[in-house]
């Protein structure tokens, strides 16, 4: 089938989390009314000749199948599911994004759609992002992989991925900005209501910090306890008493156990909480740095930036609860 450049077809696998394909859809069709002719004609493809149940619950009928074969694409595109990280693999379905993706200007993933097109190969040794919660896995399975957790969108050659579900928003105002221009990327945004870019990273949107206890039952306990008691000295010799071992034993298990030294969990449990008083809207910024042990407000505000991206008074401005 002979198809425009401007074709970019998104695979919906079952379960499909509707605004991954959605979203850029709506973007691409605003970026031909900004412009005024028909720049992108974007298809929705299945991976069977059957309506779509989205995890929402919603239906919708793909425009074409996995038995299409397109004879050339712009842009070729992976959306979403929840139900991905635990599906089984369809070779048919990945021999069909190998030959397609030979076949485009550009290919890549939205949210968990990494998942799938990771196992084509065609990402291997390139830096890429995918939603924050499915980011160590994608790591874990593809070694060769830079996955770059805390990025909304991310280039690497052909290869375009987005974070998780709003992010693909992201990912095609910028391949619009690419094809058209600032100043229609900037108008689709307008009229969309989204950031042109999004500032700070997706990790300020994560809830890693409150993930379970790891390692040893002593430094579970231990971990229980900061999560706690944020505010209170929590130096490596303070929590090596706690636990009953030297300061230099307890760094070196500490981190074999957790994953992370104990000043990187302490400022990852001080953080979480400054966030939830942030989103509360109680405290101010510096209020809530003097809580948690900070010196300073300066200390909250480099330990935000280093982990969100944003500073704790831009973050309370978006996601404080007072707001909504």
């Amino acid at each position: 089938m002979r198809t425009p450049l401007s074709t970019v077809a998104i695979l919906a696998p079952p379960g499909v989390q509707m605004l991954d394909v959605s979203g850029p859809a709506d973007v691409f069709a605003e970026a031909n009314r900004q412009s005024g002719r028909e720049v992108y004609r974007v298809v929705t493809v299945g991976t069977a000749p059957l309506a779509i149940m989205a995890s929402s619950g919603m239906r919708f009928l793909p425009d074409t199948t996995i038995r299409q074969e397109f004879e050339r694409l712009d842009t070729l595109l992976v959306a979403g599911s929840p139900t991905l990280a635990d599906a089984a693999v369809d070779l048919g379905v990945v021999a069909w994004l190998q030959r397609q993706a030979a076949r485009s200007r550009r290919y890549g993933s939205i949210c968990s759609g990494a998942l799938l097109f990771a196992r084509t190969g065609l990402l291997d040794g390139r830096r890429v992002t995918t939603h924050w919660k499915v980011a160590e896995l994608l790591a874990e399975r593809h070694p060769s992989l830079h996955v770059e957790a805390d990025a909304f969108v991310v280039r690497d050659g052909a290869v375009c991925t987005a974070a998780g579900v709003t992010a693909g928003m992201d990912l095609a105002i910028a391949l619009v900005e690419e094809d058209l221009g600032r100043d229609i990327a900037k108008a689709v945004a307008a009229e969309l209501v989204v950031f042109y870019r999004r500032p700070g990273g997706q990790m300020q949107f994560s809830r890693h910090g409150e993930s379970a206890p790891a390692g040893r039952s002593a430094l579970q306990e231990l971990q229980r306890y900061v999560a706690s008691h944020p505010g209170e000295n929590h130096s490596v010799a303070t929590m090596a008493a706690r636990v009953g071992l030297s300061p230099r034993h307890f760094a070196r298990i500490f981190r074999q156990d957790v994953g992370m030294t104990p000043a990187e969990f302490v400022e990852a449990m001080r953080v979480d909480a400054a966030r939830r008083l942030l989103e509360e809207d109680h405290e101010t910024p510096k209020r809530v740095a003097d809580r948690l042990g900070y010196a300073n407000a300066n200390g909250l505000r480099r330990a935000f930036l280093r982990r969100f991206g944003v500073t704790p008074a831009d973050y309370r401005k978006r996601h404080s609860h007072a707001r909504l």
